[in-house]
């Protein structure tokens, strides 16, 4: 079976690195090198200093494993974590494991397409269950008790949301947890944004430590703002399936890069400061959002996103959004992601502001508004 084109992903590789203003990223701002290793216990650096540039262990360094466990899964040990080369490769291997011929799969949209295609590639029927703005796009379990089939094996959420930014509580992931159970369903739960942002109600627990058949996908990538390392992990309390998506690593990355392993252990070690740093950007740049989308009401309106750096913002112009993102790029620089490229029939685009020169780019888009 053939896989269909990755719009965001062609989308991106096309615009970003030639555009000098994004104001669609979906990662935290980063860390140079230096600043990294700056933050590195005298153990930490002896281990970089020292480092072969040989092959790792496929199931990702056991050290950072342990770190991941107790920063992130505080219940689960690091024989519940298997690391790969970035979330995208975690979930093809996970989904891709879980996932057989004839099942029935439900997945939470708008998605990340991968969330969609890999099922698919599988062989598997899949039914989009649609967030809604009516509902300030938060999860609706009766919507999902709606859509459930005698073959269906798995749910697929995404949660804080990309692209609305929105989270689920505890007591939503409780009743969502006990739907699952009542039918013996997988529960894969994309948890790339947890813990950037500030939501309402404090902070719901990993999926996979309230679930025996969760599947909970981190990464360096996008709280912590590490995209470069290409390091991503999934927490499950099912070791027979662990191993088994293990098994399907040997067919993509194989393992994980040595140095990054190692720049991945210093950041989680000091996750609580650089967290700090990434929550005091969002939160800087949510307080201008806030001013931009009053003063412009009359042109753009959102739900404001409570977790994570996007947030999915209407343009209430007769004008497409792809018309206006193409104009708006073509004049200014300023790059923005339309709704169709998660396949959202909206005049919905997503923005970003997880980092320091939003600003910039959110005076160039006030400057083509005049």
């Amino acid at each position: 079976m053939s896989i269909n084109t990755f719009k965001l992903e062609e989308y991106l590789a096309k615009y970003e690195f030639c555009s000098p203003y994004l104001l669609c990223c979906s990662d935290a701002e980063s860390f140079s090198m230096q600043e990294l290793l700056a933050m590195a216990t005298l153990e930490q650096k002896e281990l970089w200093d020292n480092l072969s540039l040989g092959y790792t262990t496929v199931s990702g360094l056991e050290t950072l494993r342990a770190q991941i466990a107790r920063s992130l899964y505080p219940t689960l040990s690091l024989s519940n974590i298997l690391c790969f080369a970035g979330a995208q490769d975690a979930i093809f291997c996970a989904l891709h494991t879980i996932c057989e011929p004839g099942d029935h799969v439900i997945v939470l949209t708008p998605a990340y397409q991968s969330l969609l295609e890999v099922p698919a590639l599988k062989n598997a029927s899949v039914s989009a269950v649609a967030l809604r703005k009516e509902n300030n796009w938060r999860i609706d379990i009766n919507e999902i008790k709606k859509t459930l089939q005698s073959t269906t094996k798995c749910i697929v959420i995404n949660f804080p949301h990309n692209p609305t930014g929105q989270v689920i509580t505890q007591e939503e992931l409780k009743d969502l947890v006990s739907l699952c159970r009542e039918y013996d369903l997988w529960l894969f739960s994309d948890e790339v944004y947890r813990l950037l942002g500030a939501p309402h109600t404090p902070w719901a627990l990993p999926a996979a430590e309230v679930y025996e058949k969760a599947i909970s996908v981190g990464v360096m990538s996008k709280a912590f703002g590490l995209a470069g390392l290409r390091v991503g992990f999934i927490a499950c309390q099912d070791k027979t399936t662990l191993a088994k998506i293990e098994r399907l690593k040997h067919y993509t990355s194989i393992c994980n890069s040595a140095p990054s392993e190692i720049l991945s252990l210093i950041a989680l070690t000091n996750k609580n400061k650089i967290l700090e740093r990434n929550n005091k950007i969002v939160s800087e740049n949510l307080v201008l959002l806030d001013e931009f989308m009053q003063n412009y009401k009359d042109l753009f309106e959102w739900v404001r996103p409570q977790g994570g750096c996007v947030g999915f913002i209407n343009y209430k112009q007769k004008e497409s959004v792809d018309e206006f993102s193409k104009r708006l790029l073509e004049k200014t620089g300023v790059l923005l992601m339309p709704a169709s490229l998660f396949d959202h029939k909206s005049n919905y685009f997503r923005i970003g502001f997880g980092r320091k020169d939003m600003p910039k780019a959110l005076e160039k888009l006030r400057e083509f508004l005049v």
